[in-house]
């Protein structure tokens, strides 16, 4: 008997997780963080082939040539409302592995493309794929982890997501020097398909038999109707949304004000690089110190830097337009909070919808994403050759965001959550 208790004293805690089969903790992060950036190689890998794109097509309008990234966030952004309650009732894996030889399919498809119109049907398709990618990979982590824990490890994946926007247009760059552009559909099908063989050896089901839901029209109206009043959940979905349209804000209009304003030219890219490497350096740092100190600790804190810098920023910006140093830093430092808030944001509004994760999964996904997506056009339709625009919308967001999670928080941040 004392034996026994000696050994229950000395044995290692077992992890507060699952991991869904034969897949070590790294292993599952690189793949679930390949998964996810899916959607970002997607989009910033064929910024460099778009002016090909229309010369190829003999597109009259160059802003016809645009459809092809607008194709893809548009469809993406709506079609994550139908994967959600799919994975909760089917299941993750078969959806997962699914949606990647979809995407493949449409990949291939698109490299043989004979018309803009049919290279545009294409897009669709793969946002499609890439909808249901998404979806199944966040309910799979959401399975899997609770409280810091997902905090945690959504900060790896989203440290990838900022890493990705680095490194992609290069990877584009180098794949039309050496071969036409076709190829990089070529590539992102055979990368889809590596994927989804991964998946299909390493990834159990996750989703609980008695997790599954009906597929009724009911169902998924109590579904979101829970979601909708949930004060935690819908709250902190609602300021995500707006930290998501600051930085559509930043992609929309960035190179405007780098080039046109401060007429950096040749230097855009580093400058740019600088602020993606930013925010993948703070969302790493997240993913260290948030089980120490807790995902409202981290991301309320960060929420105050983004308001008093954007805040700095609006001020100088109705004074005039400051240097280029100045603007840069507090752009990066903006930016930097960021990546500390959007995991933890959305790992405190998944964390009370555990039993039914892809449907909350697909429904905040689709509110932030997309809802973001707007507000950024919106801002970089503003745009009037001063920084004044983003301003705005940075102190705007973010002191928005503020006044919802003070209302959520019932007036207290900086709270320590259990778990």
């Amino acid at each position: 008997m004392l034996d026994k208790r000696s050994d229950q004293q000395t044995a290692a805690p077992s992890p507060s997780y699952r991991l869904p089969g034969a897949i070590g903790f790294n292993e599952f992060i690189v793949l679930m963080a390949a998964l996810t950036s899916i959607v970002a190689f997607s989009i910033d890998i064929f910024l460099p082939a778009l002016a090909d794109i229309g010369n190829d097509y003999q597109l009259t309008d160059d802003n016809d040539r645009q459809l092809v990234i607008v194709a893809f966030t548009v469809s993406f952004g709506i079609t994550q409302l139908f994967f959600g309650p799919l994975a909760d009732r089917f299941g993750r894996k078969s959806l997962m592995i699914g949606s990647l030889i979809f995407y493949a399919i449409a990949s291939f498809a698109a490299s043989f493309a004979p018309s803009f119109e049919f290279l545009l049907v294409t897009r669709i398709c793969q946002a499609i794929g890439a909808s249901g990618v998404r979806i199944t990979t966040s309910a799979v982590i959401r399975d899997c982890f609770e409280g810091r824990d997902m905090a945690r490890v959504m900060s790896y994946i989203f440290t990838t997501f900022m890493v990705v926007p680095i490194f992609a247009p290069a990877l584009g760059q180098g794949i039309i020097s050496v071969a036409e552009w076709h190829w990089i559909f070529t590539f992102l099908g055979t990368g889809s398909l590596l994927l989804a063989i991964w998946c299909f050896i390493k990834i159990e089901e996750t989703l609980a038999p008695e997790n599954r839901r009906s597929l009724a029209v009911r169902s998924i109206a109590q579904a979101a109707v829970e979601i909708s009043t949930n004060r935690v959940a819908a709250g902190y979905s609602l300021a995500s949304t707006l930290f998501f349209g600051a930085l559509f804000s930043m992609v929309v209009s960035v190179q405007q004000i780098f080039d046109d304003i401060y007429g950096l030219g040749q230097w855009f890219a580093l400058a740019f690089a600088g602020n993606a490497v930013g925010m993948a350096i703070a969302s790493f740092m997240n993913a260290r110190l948030v089980r120490k100190l807790g995902m409202r600790r981290m991301s309320h804190a960060a929420m105050v830097s983004f308001v008093s810098v954007s805040f700095v920023m609006f001020v100088l910006a109705l004074i005039g337009t400051p240097p280029f140093a100045v603007m840069f830093t507090l752009l990066a430092i903006a930016m930097m909070s960021f990546g500390l808030v959007a995991g933890n944001f959305n790992s405190i509004a998944m964390q009370p919808l555990g039993h039914i994760a892809g449907t909350a999964t697909s429904l905040i996904g689709t509110l932030t994403f997309t809802g973001g997506a707007v507000l950024g056009g919106l801002v970089g339709q503003a745009f009037d050759g001063t920084v004044l625009p983003i301003s705005t919308a940075f102190f705007s967001f973010g002191f928005g965001a503020l006044l919802i999670v003070l209302a959520t928080e019932r007036g207290k941040l900086f709270t320590v959550e259990n778990g």
